[in-house]
């Protein structure tokens, strides 16, 4: 199953935006309502996507967790070659 890539520039952008924030010592971001909607967007299809592949992962365990593994000893032994 192939996904479409998530636009992730709207988070990378917020991301920036409090590290300068942060280095000028600003005490507040403002957003306009278009990023802030882009940026709630972003963080809902983010994670819609990681709770999809949590689903997928968890199926794909449960249907391995019930594979048998063989394991045999044999004893093995040692040989005096030198």
């Amino acid at each position: 199953m192939q996904s479409n890539p998530i636009n992730t520039i709207p988070l990378q952008q917020f991301i920036q935006q409090v590290k300068i924030a942060d280095m000028s010592q600003q005490k507040e971001i403002k957003l306009d309502i278009k990023t802030a909607k882009q940026l709630a967007f972003t963080l809902g299809e983010v994670t819609s996507k990681l709770t999809q592949d949590y689903d997928n992962l968890m199926h794909i365990l449960k249907n391995t967790a019930n594979d048998t593994v063989t394991v045999e000893l044999d004893g093995g032994g040692f040989s005096n070659q030198k």
